[in-house]
């Protein structure tokens, strides 16, 4: 079963290209899943019935899981047991009807642009890091890119007289997304005032470097973000936030969903769409704040 695991994260990785961070993901869902089948003494994929299936994800709610993370483990056995069957691994496909769990729609939470700017302003002193820090949010809430394209940034990936950075996102998909002055000044400042020091006289492509002058990460920018969070008094301020923020900003100020869409880097525009839900419910707080007749008496 393990080396059958390992023949499918790899074609989901060569293959597919599928995201270093999505494979972790499945590996994690599939692993747990071949542990419940182990103990129970099932130890072939000829021998996995619907029913085994259907125990397992009862288990899981069992524990308490969210329902979107059943959602997550449902697509990866889904895809783990239809490669099998496309392999000719086996015959048997025990998740051949296997649905979807109904998964609740969750607005995601954003912040006022008078939150984010009061956030942006916290990084402040003529420090290496502070250069980098202020730098990090303005590209961050100024171009909606993730936190892991945050980090996978290379200098050579800002373009200073188009406006645009280049985005590796997810599946290796390159985008163009522009950025505003107020982004691309403070990247300036940072490489001019803070990077070359932090740096610390060896040569690094990365954009982005942590005190050591390596490649800043993931975690390392989620404690920086909660630092600066704290500072401005906002708090579930996580780095996704920025960019549902971006988004909502774009969306209130007039700008269509495609553009947003293409900005974002998402696949399929009905994941956009959830930023509409999310103005109509700002539109729906001003009028009833606003409009006399709106009011309760």
């Amino acid at each position: 079963m393990e080396n059958l695991l390992r023949e499918y994260l790899n074609f989901q990785s060569v293959e597919k290209g599928l995201a270093k961070n999505s494979l972790q993901a499945y590996k994690r869902d599939l692993t747990k899943y071949l542990t419940f089948l182990d103990k129970k003494k099932i130890n072939s994929v000829d021998k996995i019935s619907y029913q085994n299936v259907l125990d397992y994800l009862t288990d899981l709610k069992k524990k308490g899981y969210a329902p979107t993370s059943i959602s997550r483990s449902v697509a990866a056995i889904k895809t783990f047991h239809k490669f099998l069957v496309q392999e000719e691994i086996t015959k048997n496909f025990p998740t051949a009807n296997l649905k979807f769990p109904k998964v609740p729609k969750r607005l995601p939470r954003v912040f006022t642009v008078e939150e984010m700017l009061r956030l942006l302003v916290q990084p402040h002193g003529n420090t290496p890091l502070n250069f980098r820090d202020k730098a990090m949010l303005e590209v961050l809430y100024g171009s909606g890119i993730r936190v892991s394209e945050l980090v996978s940034l290379n200098t050579e990936d800002i373009d200073d007289e188009s406006g645009y950075i280049r985005v590796l996102g997810k599946g290796s998909k390159e985008r163009i997304v522009p950025i505003g002055s107020h982004g691309l000044e403070a990247i300036s400042e940072y490489i001019k005032k803070g990077r070359l020091k932090l740096t610390k006289g060896h040569y690094s492509s990365a954009l982005f470097l942590n005190q050591h002058g390596k490649r800043l990460t993931r975690q390392g920018c989620w404690k920086i973000l909660n630092k600066h969070a704290k500072r401005a008094s906002l708090k579930n301020l996580h780095p996704h936030s920025l960019r549902h923020s971006f988004a909502t900003s774009l969306l209130q100020g007039g700008a269509d969903l495609r553009s947003v869409q293409e900005m974002l880097g998402h696949a399929d525009i009905s994941t956009t769409q959830i930023y509409t839900h999310i103005t109509k419910e700002h539109l729906k707080e001003v009028y009833m704040s606003t409009h006399p007749k709106a009011k309760k008496r």
